[in-house]
């Protein structure tokens, strides 16, 4: 039995195992033990991806009733990159699991369903052919729907949100099938290798090909087939959005990989700009969101929109140029792909986390009724700082690495005197600018909104630091960011490996020399230190010279104390930029003043209220729904009670049939 081989099966019965704790465990010990053992299927399942990506070999063949043959597990180490990803990510949000979970989150329902979502997407990558990769995907699919309906009991977001995530979970698998099928009749065969013999540049490769990205994008959460994810995400659970977030999504992008990279290399170059288009939509489009959001979670269900838009953007970067013969930036764009893929479920992982330790000491995920956070609870404070920094792609964490590689693939792509990369390569270095900037604001909102100033509720004021268990796990993802931007080396040797680039070239380094660039993170990191120390010592010193005295503020009359009501708000924050992109947020504006019973010129209060749609979901979705209750009202009319009519309706469908076969 090779290494492989046996860590694939330890992390089949961690599953069975989990699964059993789950539902035979006492109440009390319940979260402990289901707890544990599911943050050791995710080391499993690290274990196993990082022998894949060593280049180890093993198969694993588990029996099954389906008539296809078993299920199929060889993971390859494209696949053990992403298994890598989804184990640890799924370890630690196990470990905050286990001080987070309490009432429904507790259910021996919850904790089953998180054995098998965990277990089945972490196998997703591991498939060995069409069969295993459906029955996978299917599962992680029902298991995350299970998660996200956990605390539905009178809470009527929460069952609209999973209906969303259902309808669209299940189209992403109806399209993934059908572009499959079309692979699967051309190739001769279910399995990887019978596929790959199709012949990209085929019509019957065109039409698979769009098929299964429109699937893997909609798993994505790629706009415009985004709407379940900032719904599904501040309803599950914060290990669970965690999870989905940081994990989940990165199937879709493994899938579109698998077919681009592995089943059908050397694809054309409209296949990128497609890829390109659909990117740097869901790039600018998500962070624009996460700009004025005020929900937490819904904000960084937006951002991840962003990270996924990103991440997308580098891989049909890669593809365009890799088939205009730029081998050096288009292998650093391929590189920038997975780089993206490992540092977004760092710090997204770090941030949903973050947001479940302040929604369980404050009750609350509105940042306006969020303040003073930062010296209540210290631990989530420091760990959601450096994820921020981390989605804002600042120096010195994964984030900046990632976005740095992208942007030297995208800035040095251009070169060639051809038309779809002289359009595609300046159109994606203004996205990955705007994006960045727009990324920095939204973090700086949500971070100085809500841990720092004033608490602006009672359950803010009131808030208590996190259980060990939830701070260890915010602590260890932080660590993680931090520790892949200042050694990315060891990432990017991996990430190659994934992808087949050379052991030990140029671009692996993350130098990038011979593209004229060079990133040296220790270095970075010392100039980084040198700045902060100079500004504090700045700061001290004019403190010592300026005496200290209390001055009332202006704006409060000067004559009382600050309160929290003079403070900014998250809305307050993002007016400017909701005002410089109107015409794309459109949001619904509503003053209501309240006048003085003896004169209407004399105001008590007025009242602001500012609403962004998602124009997406508002012009695009809701036509098609009212569309489908009308449908459905006058389908209504044919339910009549009538076992005749029922039957001659049977009758007639049976002849459609008849007739439709013998054609």
């Amino acid at each position: 039995m090779t290494p492989v081989e046996l860590a694939l099966d330890t992390q089949l019965v961690l599953v069975l195992a989990g699964v059993v704790a789950a539902i035979a465990a006492p109440p009390r010990l319940r979260s402990l033990l289901a707890g544990v053992l599911s943050a050791l299927l995710g080391l499993a399942g690290v274990l196993t991806g990082a022998w894949a990506l060593a280049g180890r070999h093993g198969v694993v063949e588990l029996p099954t009733a389906l008539s296809l043959g078993p299920v199929t597990l060889d993971p390859t180490p494209l696949g053990g990159f992403f298994m890598v990803v989804a184990g640890a990510v799924g370890a630690v949000a196990a470990v905050f699991a286990i001080g987070y979970a309490s009432g429904p989150a507790a259910s021996r329902t919850s904790w089953v369903a998180l054995a098998v979502f965990l277990g089945a997407m972490q196998l997703v990558p591991a498939a060995g052919d069409l069969v295993s990769f459906l029955l996978m995907w299917e599962l992680m699919a029902l298991a995350s729907t299970v998660l996200v309906l956990t605390e539905h009991a009178g809470r009527a977001e929460v069952r609209t949100a999973a209906l969303w995530y259902a309808a669209m979970t299940h189209l992403s698998f109806v399209l993934v099938l059908l572009g499959f099928t079309v692979l699967a009749h051309a190739g001769g065969g279910i399995d990887w290798a019978s596929m790959s013999r199709v012949d990209p540049t085929s019509r019957t490769a065109a039409v698979a090909f769009l098929l299964l990205v429109a699937g893997f994008a909609t798993k994505a959460g790629v706009v415009p087939v985004h709407v379940w994810l900032p719904r599904a995400h501040p309803a599950a659970p914060s290990h669970v959005s965690a999870v989905m977030s940081a994990a989940m999504v990165k199937m879709g992008v493994y899938g579109v990989l698998l077919v681009s990279i592995r089943l059908m290399p050397g694809g054309p170059a409209w296949w990128g700009a497609v890829v390109v288009g659909l990117g740097a939509v869901s790039a600018v489009y998500g962070i624009l969101q996460a700009s004025v959001a005020s929900d937490l979670k819904r904000l960084l269900g937006y951002s991840t929109t962003e990270n996924i838009g990103l991440i997308f953007l580098a891989l049909g970067t890669a593809l365009i140029l890799r088939a205009h013969q730029v081998s050096a930036a288009g292998d650093a764009a391929l590189l920038a792909c997975l780089l993206l893929v490992a540092s977004h479920a760092a710090f997204k992982a770090t941030l949903f986390l973050g947001a479940g330790s302040v929604l369980h000491a404050t009750g609350e995920r509105d940042l306006d009724r969020m303040g003073g956070l930062v010296s209540r609870l210290p631990v989530t404070a420091t760990a959601f700082g450096i994820g921020a920094l981390g989605a804002a792609a600042l120096p010195v964490t994964a984030g900046f690495v990632a976005e740095w590689t992208l942007l030297q693939a995208v800035i040095h792509g251009g070169r060639p005197h051809d038309r779809m990369v002289a359009v595609t390569m300046p159109i994606a270095v203004s996205v990955v600018a705007l994006t960045a900037g727009l990324a920095l604001v939204t973090f700086v909102k949500a971070y100085g909104i809500a841990f720092l100033a004033r608490a602006r509720s009672d359950g803010a004021a009131q808030a208590h630091e996190a259980s060990p268990s939830m701070r260890a796990a915010m602590l260890i993802a932080a660590c993680v960011v931090l520790i892949l931007g200042l050694v990315p080396g060891a990432l990017a040797q991996a990430a190659a490996r994934a992808v087949g680039l050379p052991a030990g070239s140029a671009v692996t380094q993350v130098g990038f020399t011979h593209l004229g660039a060079r990133l040296e993170p220790l270095a970075v990191l010392v100039l980084v230190g040198v700045m902060v120390t100079a500004v504090a010592l700045i700061a001290k010193a004019a403190a010592r010279k300026v005496p200290r005295r209390e001055v009332e503020l202006a704006w409060g009359g000067g004559g009382v104390r600050a309160s929290a009501r003079m403070q900014y708000t998250a809305t307050s924050y993002a007016e400017p930029l909701t005002r410089v992109f109107d015409d794309a947020l459109r949001p619904e504006r509503d003053v209501v003043v309240t006048h003085a019973g003896e004169s209407r010129y004399l105001v008590e209060r007025v009242q602001f209220h500012q609403h962004v749609v998602d124009l997406v979901e508002d012009r695009m979705y809701r036509p098609m729904l009212t569309l489908v209750e009308r449908l459905g009202v006058a389908g209504r009319r044919l339910q009549n009670g009538s076992i005749h009519r029922y039957l001659a309706y049977s009758f007639f469908a049976l002849v459609v049939v008849l007739v439709v076969v013998a054609l």
